[in-house]
């Protein structure tokens, strides 16, 4: 999503934290149980190349719901680019062809929440310029002003846990770990589904795996430091699920075959009662 400044690294075992469901009662969720495309109710897409110099081209295609999962898929793929314009400077126009397609899924207009308990089960592919992403926007206010939250993202070795407000310099401020995936069983690992979680309340932001802490941050540190006073994550976020390729951070996929998948179980929102 962006170049990444750790202001901060956990280099010791993570910690285990219980986490009963007792004050929390379901909200919303997506099962993924039909089959065929996602549920239009919950999702809409992003288009086209979008961010970050990535390879992709985002179209809907490469996303669907099968046996109860949904799958996003990264293709290898020649196609030429409909946004491409001889002589541009945008990284976006000067591609004369597609060589990657992915999806990129949004809640944005249609779903949004404002704390809360965020869980999903996902298996995520961790070969060479894969990219995978589970994160928020908030709804108001332009990027980096209206808040990230980067709940599951991966790329070139490690899980990252994130959460960016707008900095003293009018650039984003992040406050971030990263966990190198060799260090939790590497393959292997990732063979497996896992739960990431974000604890979101009026105090802090918490960011979990399998119910190990990653990242915790106070909302009285998330506050705009342009003077404004906002605080992004005092608003409702929607949640962005994509499979992104190479680009400003994930890497070279040249030796890494296709297709891949990002394949989620589902995705389930609890708020207090």
């Amino acid at each position: 999503m962006r170049a990444l400044i750790i202001l901060f690294l956990i280099t010791t075992a993570f910690i285990q934290v219980s986490h009963p469901k007792d004050n929390y009662q379901l909200v919303w969720s997506d099962e993924f149980t039909n089959e065929g495309p996602p549920d239009s109710a919950n999702w809409n897409y992003e288009k086209g190349f979008v961010r970050n110099n990535e390879l992709q081209y985002y179209q809907p295609q490469n996303a669907w719901c099968e046996k109860g999962f949904l799958i996003i898929e990264a293709r290898k793929e020649e196609k030429p680019n409909p946004g491409f314009i001889e002589g541009s400077a945008d990284w976006r126009k000067k591609r004369s062809m597609i060589s990657y397609t992915s999806a990129c899924l949004r809640s944005m207009g249609k779903q949004s929440w404002e704390y809360g308990r965020f869980e999903m089960r996902a298996r995520i592919d961790i070969s060479p310029g894969m990219w995978p992403a589970w994160w928020t926007l908030g709804n108001g206010r332009g990027w980096p002003g209206n808040g990230e939250i980067d709940i599951m993202e991966f790329y070139r070795g490690k899980l990252l846990a994130n959460i960016a407000c707008l900095g003293p310099n009018r650039k984003a401020e992040w406050f971030s770990n990263t966990f190198p995936t060799d260090s939790l069983g590497g393959e292997a690992w990732s063979k497996q589904f896992h739960v990431w979680r974000m604890d979101w309340t009026k105090e802090f932001i918490a960011l979990y795996i399998d119910d190990h802490l990653l990242n915790k941050v106070a909302l009285t540190s998330l506050v705009n430091k342009d003077g404004s006073g906002f605080e992004p994550f005092k608003q409702p976020h929607y949640m962005l699920l994509n499979l992104a390729i190479g680009g400003d951070n994930g890497g070279d996929p040249e030796k890494t075959s296709f297709p891949r998948r990002f394949e989620v179980d589902y995705v389930r929102v609890y708020q207090e009662r």
